[in-house]
């Protein structure tokens, strides 16, 4: 079994959708998907209401998903880690314990546009219309992983 893990700031925007994508397409059987945010901010919370929205408005159910910050063990836990921006790359590279676990993380959009390192948009302080954005970009991303994983 391959085990994924979708890390976002706060685990309520763009984490949560990614996971709630690859879960929705993939074959439970095959993959475990989980999120997390590097900072502690939202710990426990449900998803913003709009990822739960734009997720709802393309069949996938966040609402059972909840916050909570990455750690340590997460390395230890998963087989791929990915990093919806530059920034959140380098805070999870900070904390990788060796070289290993370094080569667990990537860049979420480098699955469709390799090697460009391109960042998922943060839409916390935007509108509907970005958590949509963020959504198709998250769903061909998902698309791609799904494709290269078989």
């Amino acid at each position: 079994m391959t085990k994924i893990l979708m890390v976002c700031l706060g685990n309520i925007c763009r984490s949560p959708l990614a996971e709630g994508i690859l879960q929705f397409k993939a074959e439970t059987s095959k993959i475990q998907v989980d999120s997390a945010g590097m900072e502690s901010y939202h710990v426990g919370e449900l998803p913003d209401e709009r990822s739960i929205q734009v997720a709802e408005e393309n069949l996938v159910d966040i609402t059972n998903q909840r916050a909570r910050k990455f750690q340590l063990t997460d390395f230890d836990d998963y087989n791929i880690i990915y990093a919806m921006d530059k920034f959140v790359y380098k805070k999870i590279i900070e904390k990788a314990p060796s070289n290993e676990a370094k080569e667990k993380v990537k860049l979420i959009l480098n699955e469709v546009f390799s090697d460009e390192n391109l960042d998922v948009p943060d839409p916390y302080y935007d509108s509907i219309f970005a958590f949509r954005n963020v959504y198709k970009m998250l769903d061909e991303a998902c698309d791609s992983i799904l494709q290269n994983l078989k």
